[in-house]
């Protein structure tokens, strides 16, 4: 899983792990550009009633690229670009503002810097702020004494503090409540979730650029009597064990994930089906010659899936499933490739 370093990559997980159901979060995006445009477009509508061409351009601009990212987010869920995007316009609109208007407007930094807070990683947001703070000086401290412009450049610095501070504590709280959500917690590889999430990103990879991927869908055989002869710890700690053995054979850029009680997922991108298969032999290999448990031999069964032009994450892992039980019907500890 990727890391969730801001609430905008929060909104990209939400909206894969949603499949056909989308919920508020998937509007969230468009909310926020809704807002922000709610909250300018009065001004910009008085300023161009008064006759204040430029201010009122300017207002326009940032409406426009308010609706704009936000849209781009909400179709391509391409938050690392827009949230970048958004930050600039949310400070460049208000230097613009202040400079154009005059001091008065200082008030737009406040929600202006804690919504890049929001958008971007907290350090990178430091440095917008100080940006910020750097180029309001000269236009704030001409314009009044000097108690109430360190006022407003102390007033903005601890607004940008209190959101720093915040930040940190949310993208922590949420890369351990996704860590959770995505973490097999008896292996620690992924769960479910986390493998039909890959699926999402691997199938829309592959129809933009033709990046193969192939599947190693993987079960224990008989892995009842295992339990049943030796207890429920013991097949834990086989569980275990051929998740060590599977993680020290496939590469940094593969994936391993838990989907059942004892059936698990390689995904391996990049591989096509010659080599998938050749790893699923190897495992096959493997795991028949450790003892895994004293007197009861530990095997697997695989079937073996390339991704197909056309198909879905569910066609493909339907196929996978189709040779997984074609080996298990030749008579287990075999490999199967899907037609």
């Amino acid at each position: 899983m990727d890391e969730l370093k801001t609430g905008l990559h929060a909104w990209r997980y939400i909206l894969r792990s949603e499949g056909r159901h989308r919920s508020i979060e998937h509007y969230l995006p468009i909310i926020l550009s809704i807002a922000g445009t709610l909250g300018i477009l009065p001004f910009a509508v008085m300023r161009f009633r008064n006759g204040e061409i430029i201010p009122g351009l300017i207002d326009v601009a940032i409406i426009t690229g308010l609706i704009s990212f936000g849209t781009f987010v909400y179709r391509t869920r391409n938050v690392r670009v827009s949230s970048y995007a958004i930050s600039v316009i949310c400070v460049g609109g208000v230097l613009a503002t202040v400079y154009i208007n005059g001091p008065q407007q200082v008030a737009w930094a406040y929600p202006a810097l804690i919504a890049v807070f929001y958008l971007i990683r907290p350090i990178e947001a430091v440095v917008f702020a100080v940006v910020a703070v750097v180029a309001l000086l000269p236009i704030l401290a001409p314009a009044g004494d000097t108690a109430s412009t360190a006022t407003t450049i102390i007033t903005i610095l601890v607004a940008c503090a209190f959101a720093y501070a915040f930040s940190i504590v949310t993208n922590r709280q949420r890369q351990k409540l996704m860590h959770q959500a995505t973490k097999d917690p008896l292996t620690g590889v992924g769960n479910r979730r986390a493998f039909e999430n890959k699926l999402f990103d691997l199938v829309n990879r592959y129809k933009r650029s033709g990046t193969p991927a192939s599947m190693l869908l993987i079960d224990l055989d008989h892995f009842k009597r295992v339990n049943d002869r030796h207890g429920h710890a013991a097949g834990d700690q086989i569980l275990c064990r051929i998740t060590e053995i599977m993680n020290l054979r496939i590469r940094v850029t593969d994936s391993l994930y838990r989907i059942g009680g004892e059936e698990f997922v390689i995904i391996l991108e990049g591989q096509d089906l010659h080599r998938a298969t050749h790893l699923a032999e190897q495992l096959r290999t493997i795991v028949e010659a450790n003892e895994l448990v004293a007197d009861q031999a530990v095997t697997i069964s695989a079937g073996v899936a390339e991704l197909k032009t056309g198909e879905t994450g569910n066609d493909w892992m339907h196929r996978a499933d189709e040779a997984l039980y074609r080996a298990k019907r030749s008579g287990r500890n075999a490999t199967s490739i899907a037609e």
